[in-house]
């Protein structure tokens, strides 16, 4: 099969015909029709997780169909539509595995990171991790609901009741969460890069009640900042629009170095929180809220190929929602 491989000796993938993987006990072979380009993929390329499988064949938001069922698989049949989100396996015995905290075990394995994921014609996955798709999506606009949705619905939820929702960084988790906090009749103010006009456009569109640069002052104060621009920076700024008791939640796997600031920002019963990888619950819960609405995923679409100039299209910001590879 034809995949993008990262080997780890230049920031880039190689095309490369690769043996077809096999399913396993407990695993799907599942033929891909789209796969979602994450700014983790990036981190990756860029050297800035460590540890992963080399080489390995990035991307964790898969969309294809069931081709062969390993022994033991129940849930699925040959020919089901399925989604591959991030985490592949948990141990499912250690305390936090026990305590529904699986996104925090030590022993997971993550699609595309430490198990070969999507930039790729076929994969293989543990199917207790994989979801069934809401059916009113196409393949292209599915592929950004396995992180971008999964990761910004578990964003929003650590911002308990919040209502008034600032969002820096609105790109592909961006534009679906505001959409999801919109349905939930909260009120949602966009951050973007400076100058981001079309970024800012889009959040208004999709029903933000203001947009504005990240240095910029939103007009209310906020219950809750959500950040998923990798800048450090922002975190003291994000604590200076959020009101006492406010949340501040980081929604990325990679952040740059957070610089000092006053303990006045801080002061007041503010805090911050980050989210690290998500549970099947979360899969769950954020796919019956999918269903439960209509949401409007903006994509720009690459052949598989074309990897490479996607990862720097997102480096580069010249894209506005999701970039998502399709294999046919």
């Amino acid at each position: 099969m034809r995949a993008m491989v990262f080997d780890g000796s230049a920031a880039l993938l190689r095309e490369q015909d690769v043996p077809d993987p096999t399913a396993g006990p407990g695993q799907i072979l599942i033929d891909i029709h789209a796969c979602g380009v994450c700014r983790t993929d990036l981190h990756l390329i860029d050297h800035e997780l460590e540890h992963p499988k080399q080489p390995v064949i990035p991307g964790h938001e898969i969309v294809g169909t069931v081709a062969v069922l390993g022994a033991g698989v129940s849930g699925f049949a040959v020919g089901d539509r399925v989604g591959v989100p991030w985490v592949g396996h948990t141990c499912g015995h250690c305390r936090f595995c026990l305590s529904a905290r699986e996104n925090l075990c030590d022993r997971a394995g993550f699609t595309g990171y430490t198990i070969d994921g999507g930039y790729a014609e076929r994969t293989v996955a543990d199917s207790r991790y994989c979801f069934h798709l809401p059916e009113q999506y196409t393949d292209i606009e599915a592929a950004p609901l396995l992180c971008a949705g999964l990761i910004g619905y578990r964003t929003l939820s650590m911002a308990g009741d919040a209502q008034r929702i600032g969002i820096y960084g609105f790109g592909a988790a961006a534009h679906i969460v505001a959409q999801v906090a919109r349905h939930q009749q909260r009120k949602v103010y966009a951050f973007t890069r400076a100058g981001d006009h079309a970024a800012q456009q889009l959040a208004l569109r999709l029903g933000a009640a203001w947009a504005g640069g990240s240095d910029e002052t939103p007009p209310d104060e906020l219950d809750a900042a959500l950040l998923f621009a990798p800048v450090g920076a922002l975190i003291p700024q994000a604590l200076q629009a959020v009101t006492k008791g406010g949340v501040v939640v980081c929604g990325g796997i990679h952040m740059s170095d957070i610089p000092s600031f006053p303990y006045a920002f801080l002061w007041g019963e503010r805090h911050v929180v980050s989210v690290a990888n998500l549970t099947r619950d979360d899969g769950r819960g954020f796919m019956r809220v999918a269903a439960g609405m209509r949401l409007a995923i903006e994509t720009t679409t690459y052949p598989l190929t074309d990897a490479n100039r996607a990862l720097n299209d997102l480096r580069e910001g010249r894209l506005t929602g999701a970039a998502v590879l399709t294999m046919l």
